[in-house]
């Protein structure tokens, strides 16, 4: 199916944009219902600090790199550095309250709401810092996650390797602001998420702790030997030659597993491979390809999500299409990464995952 748009030549945004994918209906869209409800930008509520961060020798700070946001959630993980092996990155300080969003390829949704007091948190020069002024950061954090918003910006990426939006750009995109009542709502709600994530995160925790107890392997901490012996006819019977495969720590770790009553794993469960339906396949809208990039131990995120046409997924979803109760498990790229389906989802799985039953 081909869509077109009619553009004016008045329309050509002062003919810094000439590329027909820029003016996609879709784009369209989404800024003319901004417009009709008398959206704002974004530096009208919001500003750029620029705290720019100077290491210090013998000093120790807490750094936020793009790769530690969770895409789906928003949280961030932070890890100490010296200041004298500060990375070129470690640009802008930030402070409890801002809003940290990466400014290379948008489309991945990484932002996060700075949520703790501290003076030594520093984050990545890849990301745009915002602190907002007189309405409540949670409604603007959430409303960047958005995908309209998301699209948006994503629109005005320029590069193809890298595609990439200034700070500025961010900061003219547009914002609905609502009722106070309707953004204190917004903000209550992302307090209440925030809660119950730290609350799943403890019982998982210990949910873990007590199977790897259980399994007599909670503390399991066996040692890399520089040698050992093999004998050929075990590399013969496991067809396989590295040496690698065969340090002493498996073999310690499945001794571990078989003396609690284990089963293989393919005597207890069904598996199902998915499929590779090839590139020339995939849509920037439509039915949810889930690739192994996606699955996370706490769900399906929205990494460089691909979409699949309605008419390929009702083709293939009889076989492909995961169902709920079922386990999704990967073993291309990241092997051993499950998740539980807990709710249906319209979407295919790829070669590199199993659903298991």
């Amino acid at each position: 199916m081909v869509t077109y748009s009619l553009i004016q030549k008045s329309q050509l945004e002062g003919a810094h944009r000439m590329d027909a994918e820029y003016y996609q209906p879709l784009y369209l869209e989404i800024v003319n219902n901004l417009n009709r409800i008398k959206a704002i930008p974004i530096y009208d509520i919001a500003t750029n600090p620029k705290r720019k961060f100077q290491p210090v020798e013998g000093e120790i700070f807490n750094y936020i790199e793009i790769s530690e946001v969770d895409l789906s959630t928003g949280e961030y993980n932070k890890y100490k550095i010296l200041g004298e092996d500060a990375p070129d990155r470690a640009q802008w300080i930030v402070k409890q309250n801002d809003i940290i969003i990466s400014t290379v390829r948008p489309i991945r949704n990484a932002v996060s709401l700075i949520n703790e007091d501290s003076n030594n948190l520093v984050a990545s020069s890849g990301f745009a810092v915002l602190r907002t002024k007189e309405i409540e950061p949670e409604y603007l954090f959430v409303y960047l996650k958005t995908k309209p918003i998301v699209l948006l910006l994503d629109r005005l990426t320029t590069a193809t390797m890298y595609p990439a939006v200034t700070t500025d750009d961010i900061l003219n995109t547009k914002i609905y602001l609502s009722s106070d009542n309707f953004r204190k709502d917004i903000k209550a709600k992302v307090i209440e998420s925030q809660k119950e994530l730290a609350k799943s995160r403890i019982l998982y925790s210990q949910a873990e702790s007590l199977l790897l107890e259980e399994l007599g392997l909670k503390d399991f901490k066996p040692k890399d030997e520089l040698s050992y012996v093999v004998n050929l006819s075990e590399a013969k019977s496991f067809h396989r030659i590295d040496a690698e495969y065969f340090q002493t720590k498996y073999d310690k770790l499945i001794s571990k597993i078989k003396s609690q009553n284990s089963k293989i794993l393919g005597k207890i469960v069904t598996m199902k491979k998915g499929i590779e339906p090839g590139s020339e396949e995939y849509q920037d809208e439509g039915k949810l390809f889930i690739r192994v990039s996606s699955i996370t131990k706490n769900g399906i995120i929205d990494k460089d999500q691909k979409y699949l046409s309605n008419e390929l997924y009702d083709e293939l979803k009889n076989n492909f299409e995961p169902k709920v109760g079922e386990i999704l498990l990967t073993k291309d790229a990241t092997p051993c990464i499950a998740y539980v389906i807990k709710e249906p989802i319209e979407g295919i799985i790829p070669s590199g995952i199993l659903r298991l039953e």
